[in-house]
């Protein structure tokens, strides 16, 4: 090796990283408002978040004083089996140390049919898998796929939808706060309600609609299908030449208790978009599932077998991920633990709803659960939530996930904008004893929110900053 190569490696191998995060942790909020997004930085400091999380274990986090906290929120369900396992770091440092070919143009990688079919293995009624890089990309794959496929140019799409925020899933996004300032988007998307097979007969009925897709589940808000309308999707779809595509992206891979939340309603689309928890916690990667049909469309000829593609979707270190994400989950029990913890949590956390009148419902399947709050029946409250209905739609949610963290040392997030629901989205190993303590801190919060003290001086904070960000 050359000398300057030496001095190089040396250079790089004796950098610490662990101890440049820790140099550099308490500038994070002066690094992000000079070279990044100054604006989450200003919402942080006003809801104070500002705890500066310097470790990550399992369902927890902890802060620069060592103080433990539950992640409710598990990096908008990445973090499915927890961070840091040691299985999926041991498999990852494996491929580092393999020097693997990775990436050659001119070869396919053993390691990508390898997590292919046991995706496969798990979706039985597809046939084939495209990679990606990240849920967004998978749902643009899909939208070329669908559209090769049949023909078409129509996409229909649900009301509070989310898809990400690439051009042509924004263009499914069914909320305006995500498309404002973006459009026009992609044009020949229709929006149908959720949960209405009228509207959707209506739009699919034209036969101009290349796919039709849906959230099994929505994410923002959860909200969950009525028990006929995803099979009675299905069946119109069938009906009108039009692919059914399922986005599990969140959904998806034990989320609900099932590896998909489709089969509690025994739909069989004819694709499926995982991404999101498949990475392991480490490596961004998204997946296509589809019927062979679909993607001998696209391949159709030697000349156009790159006619899509991803540069590093089929990376060694992806797929390792993926498969040993698999592996962790079914050694584990990690979707069964999903069931019966989220039975666990919806029961403790529907108890209360009788007790307080300003909780309205308790909603989910496994661990995708959504606590909706509502107008109060009573005066006194209901005067304090016009105050803050009227300063900004969905900020008494904040009222209940700010003491969460500050007093419970919970993290969650209220599940969209404007939105009255708080979110629960935590990695998929919690325990019993997590369990408790989640309902214990919300008992405890939604107690003080009903005495009219020190939550609705919180409140009274968050209307000035929500009057001062209006203005």
């Amino acid at each position: 090796m050359p000398a300057g190569d030496e001095i190089y490696m040396h250079s790089v191998t004796s950098l610490d990283f662990a101890t440049l995060f820790d140099a550099h942790e308490s500038e994070r909020f002066d690094l992000h408002t000079r070279r990044l997004n100054e604006q989450m930085v200003r919402v942080l400091r006003t809801i104070g978040y500002d705890v500066g999380f310097c470790k990550g274990q399992g369902q927890y986090l902890f802060d620069r004083k060592g103080d433990r906290y539950l992640d409710l929120l598990s990096g908008y369900g990445v973090f499915a089996v927890g961070r840091n396992h040691p299985a999926i770091n041991a498999a990852l440092k494996t491929v580092l140390d393999a020097d693997l070919p990775n990436l050659v143009q001119m070869d396919v990688s053993p390691l990508a049919g390898l997590l292919a079919e046991r995706l496969l293995a798990l979706v039985p009624h597809l046939d084939k898998v495209f990679f990606a890089n990240s849920g967004a990309e998978s749902v643009e794959a899909a939208i070329k796929f669908a559209r090769a496929a049949t023909g078409r140019a129509g996409i229909v799409y649900c009301s509070h939808a989310f898809h990400g925020l690439t051009f042509g899933a924004l263009s499914l996004n069914g909320d305006e706060v995500f498309r404002k300032g973006f459009e026009p988007l992609l044009p020949d998307c229709v929006r149908v309600p959720f949960n209405d097979l009228v509207a959707l007969e209506q739009a699919l009925s034209s036969r101009r609609m290349a796919a039709f897709v849906v959230e099994p589940i929505q994410g923002k808000g959860v909200i969950l299908p009525n028990e006929e309308y995803l099979k009675g999707a299905e069946h119109l779809c069938r009906r009108y030449g039009t692919l059914f595509i399922a986005d599990e992206i969140q959904t998806g891979l034990g989320r609900t208790g099932k590896f998909l939340a489709g089969e509690h309603w025994g739909i069989e689309p004819d694709m499926v978009l995982l991404a999101k928890a498949l990475s392991g916690g480490h490596v961004p990667v998204g997946a296509v599932l589809m019927r062979k049909a679909i993607y001998d469309k696209v391949f159709n000829r030697m000349d156009r077998a790159v006619v899509h593609g991803s540069t590093f979707a089929k990376n060694d270190l992806a797929m390792v991920a993926g498969i040993a994400t698999l592996e962790v989950m079914k050694a584990e029990g990690v979707i069964e633990n999903a069931a019966r913890m989220g039975e666990r949590m919806v029961g403790g956390l529907s108890a209360l709803c009788g007790k307080y009148e300003l909780l309205k419902e308790v909603r989910g399947k496994g661990l995708m659960i959504g606590v909706e709050f509502g107008s109060p029946s009573s005066l006194k409250l209901k005067a304090s939530w016009n105050v803050l209905e009227t300063a900004s739609k969905g900020l008494f949610c904040q009222l209940i996930t700010i003491p969460l963290f500050k007093d419970h040392k919970i993290l969650t997030q209220v599940a969209g904008h404007g939105s009255h629901t708080v979110k629960l989205l935590p990695p998929l190993i919690v325990n019993e004893t997590d369990c408790k303590w989640i309902v214990r801190a919300f008992d405890e919060v939604i107690a003080d929110s009903h005495k009219g003290t020190a939550v609705w001086s919180l409140g009274k904070t968050l209307v000035e900053h929500a009057m001062r960000a209006n203005a």
